[in-house]
């Protein structure tokens, strides 16, 4: 039996100061907070690390995948070395980062023992299968711990395009999310946890999300709670009748 991913709170507020509020009061639900460093003028970890019990996951997402970072790439990679270096549990990096970067957190990784991830989002709409089975190759050959795929669902086609990267990516043994966004996506949020995704991302109650699609935290939590305590049904087979 596959163990159920882990949930990520992604918490993005307009100051650090909102920011710790809301991991005080909402991060007990979490298994991971991801900080998405992006949203702050000033994108210190060191407050965060200080504070928080729970693995923290920082983010500093550029405006070229959806991020609010529009400065210059070296700018950017600075508060990341800086959590990795304070040994944060885990590194956001983009699969489409400049190599430069990628190796440089690959080093600082590796010498504090942070997770590293590497991600991929498409914002627009889920690729055929050929394309996204090579993402997934490049991904598990770039060196990280974790991959993140992340596409803009239109139907329920692309989920299930989606979620058949997990197939791939367990036999492989690879740490893989990989999930929608949008509405017809939202069942993927939930449905990767139970199919072998090694997370899946959620909004802090009452506040707005950091994607488009994501259930809030507790909401999840209680929906994925539900079903694991529900009752399995015994299927028959019946001749003649």
């Amino acid at each position: 039996m596959l163990q159920r991913g882990l949930l990520c709170l992604s918490v993005g507020a307009k100051t650090q100061t909102e920011a710790l509020d809301l991991i005080d009061r909402f991060g007990s639900a979490a298994d991971i907070i991801e900080i998405r460093l992006d949203f702050f003028e000033d994108p210190d970890p060191q407050p965060f690390l200080q504070l928080s019990r729970t693995p923290l996951l920082f983010t500093h997402r550029p405006d070229w995948e959806g991020g609010h970072f529009h400065g210059p790439e070296a700018a950017r990679i600075q508060p990341l070395l800086k959590a990795a270096a304070a040994g944060a549990a885990y590194i956001d990096c983009e699969l489409r980062a400049p190599e430069r970067s990628r190796q440089l957190l690959r080093e600082a990784t590796a010498v504090s023992g942070s997770r590293l991830l590497f991600s991929w989002h498409d914002f627009l709409h889920t690729p055929a299968w050929p394309a996204l089975h090579a993402v997934l190759q490049q991904m598990r050959q770039a060196g990280c711990d974790v991959g993140k795929i992340v596409t803009m669902a239109h139907s329920q086609l692309d989920v299930l395009r989606i979620l058949r990267l997990l197939a791939e990516a367990i036999t492989t043994s690879f740490p893989l999310a990989a999930f929608c966004m949008g509405q017809p996506g939202m069942i993927s949020r939930l449905a990767t946890v139970e199919l072998g995704g090694y997370m899946t991302y959620c909004a802090v109650p009452g506040a707005e999300a950091t994607a488009p699609g994501q259930l809030d935290i507790e909401q999840a939590r209680t929906i994925l709670d539900q079903f694991a305590t529900a009752p399995r049904a015994r299927t028959e087979r019946v001749y003649g009748h």
